[in-house]
């Protein structure tokens, strides 16, 4: 496991997130998220939220309407726009690691004292939380073998970009959040780490926010 430490979510020697979610669908990238930034008094975003609004329809639908290529052409453009305008905690889809030029961004983030958490989980698990959503365009017929498959060619990416790994399992997602705070060294803003989803704060909470799934 390789971690920064000593980073605060108020450090002011650099800029872009506090840290950056990666990982494949089921992995609770998003909850996980949201736990994060509300105990450290940040704001969540999520990529897949932000390309819907330059798109102006959901995600299911560009895979559909326009194509993967497309989809992937705004994925880039998003992460990119995040990373450089973004400093709360930041999900990305699940596939957004396999563009080089991502890639080279997450790289370039990480080297400046960023932080790329991959969080990690096993199938049986993720095969819970995924179950035969249709939202999740990639992991149609068979969520169970086309989650296997994504899995086995973006591991290798998702290992070499992480700054830390995380396997989020069965845990409370205030578990996995407390993990991360402890293996950053980050300050949470007081308080106890907990799910702000059924008590909405606007302040954290992105209301177009969802698990990043592509």
């Amino acid at each position: 496991m390789r971690a920064s430490t000593g980073s605060t979510s108020g450090d002011s020697t650099r800029n872009g997130p506090v840290a950056v979610m990666i990982g494949p669908p089921g992995s609770g990238k998003s909850k996980v998220g949201r736990i994060l930034a509300a105990g450290l008094d940040v704001t969540v975003r999520d990529t897949d939220a932000d390309i819907e609004a330059t798109a102006g329809k959901p995600v299911s639908d560009i895979f559909v309407n326009d194509g993967e290529p497309r989809f992937r052409e705004l994925e880039h453009q998003a992460v990119l726009a995040a990373l450089a305008e973004h400093d709360g905690v930041l999900s990305l889809g699940g596939g957004a690691v396999m563009n080089p030029a991502t890639q080279e961004a997450l790289e370039r983030y990480a080297a400046d004292g960023g932080h790329v958490v991959f969080l990690d989980v096993p199938l049986a698990v993720a095969a819970q939380r995924v179950g035969m959503n249709q939202a999740r365009p990639l992991l149609l017929g068979n969520p169970r073998a086309q989650w296997q498959k994504l899995m086995t060619e973006r591991r290798p990416t998702y290992e070499r970009l992480a700054t830390l790994t995380i396997v989020s399992s069965e845990r409370p997602g205030e578990q996995v959040a407390a993990e991360i705070v402890a293996a950053l060294g980050l300050e949470l803003a007081g308080g106890e780490l907990r799910d702000p989803k059924n008590v909405v704060d606007p302040k954290h909470v992105d209301p177009k926010h969802k698990e990043s799934n592509a």
